[in-house]
């Protein structure tokens, strides 16, 4: 039975990563191919610092992109997360939460459309010229980011403990001192995780960047307009190092929660 399982968790993880480690091995092709592996070279890699000023100006936008959407949520999530902690109805409270998870649950491609119509609804009534721009899909991506860092930030408030405020402020802080010098440190891995997830999300969000986006091309965008015709290993060269990037990420943040839970445990 022990042998079956992890039979069984091996081939889920090589149906996961398979098509990961084919495009890591397809950059490292000498061949203009994407189906026969000739040999091994490091020509995708250079070709991609050296002519690949159109994907690069894309991932500059996403991650222009990512980085500012995800630092607003995290500032908005935190903030909206304090307060719904502090509400005192249970009725109010469950409502505000199924409203804030209603971004998560909803299919993207409704989020998108109805958030495009909105745009150009509202682009129309200020006579802009452009309802669709920078603008809205940073509006867009902050507000499907929003609910991760809620539901990230939440649950450290309530491992919080509740007498922590009233202490800090028996010792002199003001309630916005208190806040900061003694509650913000006890979730800060919270807010770390949030911001990290919000970043991840609106790097590699396509659908409804696809509705808002106006002019503003971000990378997703971009390697969909190119799959018209056949792609160039260039393109696996840049999702790979991407791919490295993001691992790093995610380790990073398993550590913080591993680090944060044995605090947790050792205080116990």
């Amino acid at each position: 039975m022990k042998t079956l399982r992890y039979i069984f968790l091996g081939a889920v993880l090589l149906l996961l990563y398979a098509p990961i480690f084919v495009m890591i091995v397809f950059s490292f092709n000498s061949a203009n191919s994407t189906s026969i592996f000739e040999g091994f070279s490091l020509r995708w890699y250079e070709n991609l610092f050296l002519y690949g000023g159109d994907l690069f100006d894309a991932l500059r936008n996403t991650l222009t992109l990512a980085l500012l959407s995800s630092v607003v949520s995290t500032v908005l999530g935190t903030v909206t997360a304090v307060g719904i902690f502090k509400m005192r109805s249970k009725w109010l409270k469950s409502t505000v939460m199924s409203v804030t998870n209603i971004p998560m649950m909803n299919p993207e491609v409704v989020t998108g459309i109805s958030m495009m119509l909105m745009f150009v609804f509202i682009g129309r009534i200020l006579n802009a010229a452009n309802s669709v721009n920078f603008a809205t899909i940073l509006i867009a991506h902050i507000t499907f980011c929003l609910p991760y860092v809620i539901l990230n930030v939440l649950p450290k408030l309530k491992q919080t403990d509740e007498h922590l405020t009233e202490a800090a402020m028996d010792l002199g802080c003001s309630p916005f001192q208190a806040f900061f010098k003694a509650v913000l440190p006890s979730i800060t891995p919270g807010i770390i995780v949030g911001f990290i997830m919000s970043f991840t999300l609106s790097l590699d969000d396509f659908v409804i960047s696809y509705f808002t986006n106006g002019t503003y091309q971000t990378l997703p965008l971009l390697i969909y307009s190119m799959t018209r015709k056949p792609m160039k290993p260039d393109v696996y060269a840049l999702e790979s190092i991407m791919f490295l990037i993001i691992l790093v990420l995610m380790i990073l943040l398993n550590i913080i929660q591993s680090d944060d839970n044995k605090v947790k445990g050792a205080r116990k």
